[in-house]
């Protein structure tokens, strides 16, 4: 893996995981000693960061951005759009069986849901399975790109909301009405049952926001 990759994957995943929390400054100095690469590839990673809006370049050199109450509505708005077209697209080109046999285990994720942490690891794979046979099953790599896009963000607001095991397990049957939907080769269906997911995902995330909207940032 080259040094920039290298800095690029770790820093990602801190900002996604809030070990580096909104507003913290990135120093070159400090970064680069911390992930044991030269400022050069550093910097470059940096760039990537901040073309995906996870970090900002202003007067006090790079930092962490925040997200708000206005940014999860806008995402969740783009969100709806791309997700909804793209379910409805896997209902008339995705294979019946992949999207049933993930029907099948979604329907049974709430064991994963209420195992702990690694089971719990286990059913986030399970949902990104879906995604990926979703992007697969749309035969549309532009569509397939700016979903990947989104979801790095997606990713930051889901931790943000936290592990509610009660959320968990009605999204995992909202996955799989989802699934249920494609497989069936149901269209209008399958956008339907994505914009409900996508609701009621909105509706916990903003509550979860407003009750704890500082709970992550020290």
């Amino acid at each position: 893996m080259r040094a920039s990759d290298k800095a690029y994957a770790a820093l990602r995943d801190d900002i996604i995981e809030w070990r580096l929390a909104p507003g913290t400054v990135l120093a070159e100095v400090e970064q680069s000693e911390r992930l044991g690469v030269s400022r050069t590839p550093l910097r470059e990673a940096l760039g990537r960061l901040t073309a995906e809006g996870l970090t900002t370049a202003g007067g006090r050199g790079v930092v962490v951005t925040d997200i708000s109450l206005e940014d999860i509505d806008e995402l969740f708005e783009l969100r709806q759009t791309l997700e909804g077209k793209a379910a409805a697209l896997a209902a008339r080109r995705g294979d019946t069986a992949t999207f049933e046999r993930l029907q099948c285990e979604l329907l049974n994720a709430p064991a994963l849901i209420n195992g702990g942490d690694p089971a719990l690891h286990d059913y986030y794979e399970l949902v990104g399975r879906l995604d990926t046979a979703i992007d697969a099953a749309i035969s549309n790599s532009y569509l397939a790109q700016a979903m990947r896009s989104l979801r790095v963000h997606l990713v930051r607001i889901r931790r943000l909301a936290a592990d509610d095991a009660n959320r968990l397990t009605a999204a995992a049957a909202e996955h799989a009405a989802i699934a249920e939907a494609i497989a069936a080769g149901n269209p209008a269906l399958a956008e339907a049952a994505t914009i409900v997911h996508l609701h009621r995902s909105l509706s916990h995330v903003k509550a979860t926001h407003a009750s704890h909207p500082k709970e992550h940032h020290g």
